[in-house]
């Protein structure tokens, strides 16, 4: 018993060391997909989704998480987004309070959008566990491209996350 639970420290441990070692990495924007997934929580992402748009990799973005009060033409100001993309290209998402909603949200719209491919952009720290996340609920056949936006997280930031991508994969590991 106390090599089991050993060996399950020194597995947790090596995954948390992985984990800050080894971040998931941008996407080149190259990489054209039907659209942008942003899931909102952290500076830069929101930018990248738009970026990614502008530069013709993706035809529209699909913000999830976006905060009741924001209105569209407040979101609109901040990012300074034009109106004809506005109307276009962007569709805000206020249903999402947390990553497995986010990816509820993302899916949902995905499946009414009529998407094949969709590029997800959140966090490099936070990326791992949304992906998983979302591919859980995203409709067959989708192909979702991983797009991390490069942070500097706190050393408490890592290890939060990483226990939650844990939990996360002990959760849907489960048979339920």
């Amino acid at each position: 018993m106390i090599r089991f639970l050993a060996a399950l420290l020194l597995l947790y441990v090596g995954g948390f060391i992985w984990q800050a070692a080894f971040p998931p990495q941008p996407a080149p924007v190259a990489e054209r997909t039907d659209a942008a997934l942003v899931l909102t929580g952290g500076p830069g992402r929101i930018e990248r989704g738009l970026a990614v748009v502008n530069a013709g990799a993706a035809r529209e973005v699909f913000v999830s998480g976006v905060a009741r009060q924001v209105t569209e033409q407040e979101f609109a100001d901040r990012y300074r987004i034009a109106a004809p993309l506005r109307r276009c290209c962007v569709t805000l998402g206020y249903a999402a309070v947390d990553t497995r909603s986010n990816a509820r949200e993302a899916a949902q719209w995905v499946e009414e959008s009529g998407h094949r491919s969709v590029r997800l952009i959140t966090a490099d720290y936070h990326m791992r566990r949304a992906a998983g996340e979302v591919a859980d609920v995203m409709p067959p056949g989708v192909t979702i491209l991983r797009d991390a936006v490069r942070t500097r997280p706190s050393l408490g930031t890592m290890f939060a996350e990483y226990n939650k991508l844990v939990a996360s994969l002990v959760w849907r590991l489960l048979p339920w």
